[in-house]
């Protein structure tokens, strides 16, 4: 820059300040003020106005909550009150499968029962809640909601969770019957209910069946040398008395498919 352009704006600086020191600035930041230089709001004016801006309903939800089931309810195009009905009575097919298992995130939890109960025992109106708060209210009030919810989405369920497991269950059902009718197995099981009832006669009077789960206890009694166990006491007696009966397992049929669907299920 140069010189005297240097010289210019250093006499301009100076006439600004003299110009200042003459003009009366206090009218002109009267009339030209801008917002930042407003004097500060009164706190107890601001809170006035934000409470008239601000709903006057009570909150009873979480916002991100009441906003997803707002709208879970719209999808449904069902009634607050036709919806609660429903699940009241068990009424499947009026609520879709698919919005039961939604309905389930909205089940209240125990601090929203308890801000409910304060808000109605504190005998305001329902007219102060919104839309989805006043459905949680109702919902809220349904008897073991929980459990009901689950029973209908059960119920949902049950037609195609049997189409799954109807093969299962017929193995099942194949295999119990080869079970049941196989007369070489029920000499065995005859066999070893003769020596329970042997072992027990000094305790109690002969019985006429045992439970299945008592068959693990051949495997657990052991003679008295501690070197051979009940079961292997009883195969060698089938062994050399009955040997007709040593392949009964060729009267059991679909045991492998049976065991693989019990696992299943």
């Amino acid at each position: 820059m140069k010189s005297d352009q240097v010289k210019g704006t250093i006499f301009s600086e100076l006439d600004d300040q003299r110009v200042l020191q003459e003009l009366d600035m206090e009218a002109f930041e009267e009339q030209f003020k801008t917002k930042s230089q407003s004097p500060p709001v009164d706190l107890g004016t601001l809170k006035k106005k934000m409470a008239q801006k601000t709903p006057s309903g009570a909150s009873l939800m979480e916002p991100n909550k009441a906003k997803n089931l707002a709208i879970t309810l719209r999808k449904e195009c069902v009634a607050a009150s036709d919806i609660c009905s429903a699940i009241e009575t068990y009424n499947q097919q009026a609520l879709s499968l698919d919005f039961l298992e939604l309905l389930e995130r909205f089940i209240p939890t125990e601090y929203e029962m308890k801000l409910i109960q304060t808000y109605e025992s504190e005998g305001r109106s329902l007219d102060e809640l919104s839309e989805e708060e006043r459905f949680m209210v109702r919902f809220g009030k349904i008897p073991r909601l929980s459990q009901r919810i689950s029973t209908l989405t059960f119920m949902g369920n049950f037609p195609e969770s049997i189409q799954s497991i109807q093969p299962h269950l017929n193995a099942i059902i194949a295999a119990s019957m080869s079970v049941r009718s196989s007369r070489k197995l029920k000499e065995i099981l005859e066999i070893i209910l003769a020596f329970g009832n042997y072992m027990n006669s000094s305790k109690r009077g002969p019985a006429y069946g045992f439970h299945l789960q008592s068959l693990d206890l051949l495997t657990d009694t052991k003679s008295t040398d501690r070197k051979q166990t009940l079961l292997h006491f009883i195969v060698s007696i089938i062994q050399e008395k009955y040997p007709e009966l040593q392949n009964f397992y060729t009267e059991l049929h679909f045991l492998d498919k049976a065991a693989l669907g019990n696992q299943t299920l």
